[in-house]
């Protein structure tokens, strides 16, 4: 499949924001689609919107004059038009809301543009110097770590990044200065969409094979990327990943030629920004001579691994080694990325959005760094994520589950997918249960000092209030 197919339009990505006119968004409340919403309507462009549900966000939304309009019909287009007393001008829509959707039909009716919501979100990047952050896992983590370094070094940034960020609240805002830091998704190819001044790649792993097909596939999508990367920009990539490293075999000569110059980082000896001296809580930054104490608040190598990407960013920003490492230090997570959801007990209750065999590893991993020294035991429910990745790693799910003390996992969350015959979650090789009961068997099992974790990016992340209040009647 083309890194393209599943995009809502060819419509150009370059067109600034300050030509779209009124532009109606479908899947208002969706994280990403919302991102853009919140930053035009900052921007001064006039939006409506509508999703199938009456989420939380769509009163933000209210509360700031948009139009919004809840399940969809041909007819909010007119009626959108009538309360903004403007014609539509643009759609942007979710990777959702295609053919068959009555506004997505009505628009191409009318012969509107209608752009994917990356595609609406480059012509904003295009007014400042942006960073568009790729790779198969610690986008969204990195990106606002990112954000949150270059807003405690007072350069306000432009951020939209794929979950709110502990701190500042939101998933993005308008900032004042001249950067904007951006997620790049690969799932469904719209990292192309991006020209990016700097682009960072934190991993490259097989992923999204339901859209891409083979592994060669997804590494293809990451050199194009690269190839999207402005003249005399900047790449930053992972030296310790197999898959970066690969690319960067693939990439350097052309960039080069073309002005880009490149940092890797890593524990590896070859990178030009290294982190020794490890410990649970950091270690010592090394680039050339320079030396700078990283300390982060969020536990494992893999956090401290998107700490030195976004150093990276912070140096192509022209700060000092010693003014990135300070400045990372106020980055306290994002939701679902190791996000603590309660404590009873002394048994701590956290949740993440870790759906890849990688993933689940490194937050596993992470879990048992940060209760070293201790007897502490971490308990985990999984939930698998699409019938079609299961089915290609459930064994490295099944491997990956096994740094946890007990394991339980629930039955396949199919999001866009059909079932495929004879894929199911017992394929993972660990107990099945139904949620009511994982939610008893991780009580019945923790004792204080022990941590809980639901991991997946299903519904799973609705049990951690279950397993609180379980904990609490046992009180």
């Amino acid at each position: 499949m083309n890194a393209t197919d599943s995009l809502a339009s060819e419509q150009p990505a370059e067109e600034a924001s300050d030509t779209l006119g009124h532009v109606h968004f479908l899947g208002l409340a969706g994280v990403g689609v919302s991102a853009v919403a919140r930053l035009m309507a900052a921007d001064g462009v006039p939006i409506s919107g509508t999703d199938a549900k009456d989420l939380p966000v769509l009163e933000e939304f209210r509360r700031a004059g948009a139009t919004v309009h809840v399940g969809y019909s041909a007819a909010n287009l007119a009626a959108a038009e009538a309360q903004v007393g403007q014609s539509i001008s643009t759609v942007i829509a979710s990777s959702i809301a295609a053919a068959g959707n009555p506004e997505y039909d009505e628009a191409l009716r009318r012969g509107l543009p209608v752009l994917h919501r990356s595609q609406g979100l480059a012509a904003l990047m295009r007014t400042r110097r942006s960073v568009a952050v790729a790779g198969t896992h610690g986008k969204t983590t990195t990106s606002s770590m990112a954000t949150v370094l270059l807003e405690q070094a007072g350069l306000s940034p432009t951020f939209a990044v794929g979950a709110n960020v502990a701190g500042l609240g939101v998933n993005a805002a308008l900032g004042s200065g001249e950067w904007f830091i951006a997620e790049a998704d690969e799932s469904d190819g719209s990292l192309l969409n991006y020209a990016p001044e700097v682009g960072v790649v934190t991993n490259v792993e097989p992923d999204h094979l339901d859209h891409y097909g083979t592994a060669e596939a997804v590494e293809q999508v990451f050199v194009d990327f690269t190839e999207r990367i402005s003249d005399g920009g900047h790449l930053v990539l992972c030296a310790d990943d197999p898959g970066a490293r690969k690319l960067l075999q693939a990439v350097r000569e052309p960039l080069t030629a073309r002005g880009v110059s490149i940092t890797s980082y890593g524990t590896a000896a070859e990178a030009d920004l290294r982190l020794d001296e490890l410990s649970p809580e950091g270690g010592t930054v090394i680039e050339g001579a320079a030396r700078a104490p990283l300390r982060l608040s969020v536990p494992g190598l893999h956090n401290q691994l998107n700490a030195l990407a976004a150093i990276a960013v912070g140096r192509r920003a022209g700060l000092a080694l010693e003014t990135c490492a300070a400045a990372i230090s106020h980055f306290q997570g994002t939701s679902r990325r190791f996000e603590l959801r309660g404590e009873v007990g002394k048994v701590r209750v956290y949740d993440d959005y870790a759906h890849h065999p990688t993933e689940v590893s490194a937050v596993l991993q992470a879990a048992r760094s940060s209760l070293a020294g201790t007897h502490g035991r971490v308990h985990a429910i999984f939930q698998p994520h699409l019938f079609s990745r299961t089915a290609a790693f459930a064994e490295d799910f099944g491997r990956a589950l096994t740094a946890a003390d007990t394991v339980a996992v629930l039955e396949i969350y199919p999001a866009r997918e059909e079932p495929i015959d004879g894929v199911t979650s017992e394929l993972l090789g660990h107990p099945v249960l139904s949620a009511s009961e994982a939610v008893a068997a991780v009580v019945a099992a923790a004792e204080p000092g022990d941590m809980i974790m639901t991991l997946g990016a299903g519904d799973v992340t609705a049990l951690g209030a279950d397993v609180l209040a379980a904990l609490q009647a046992l009180r």
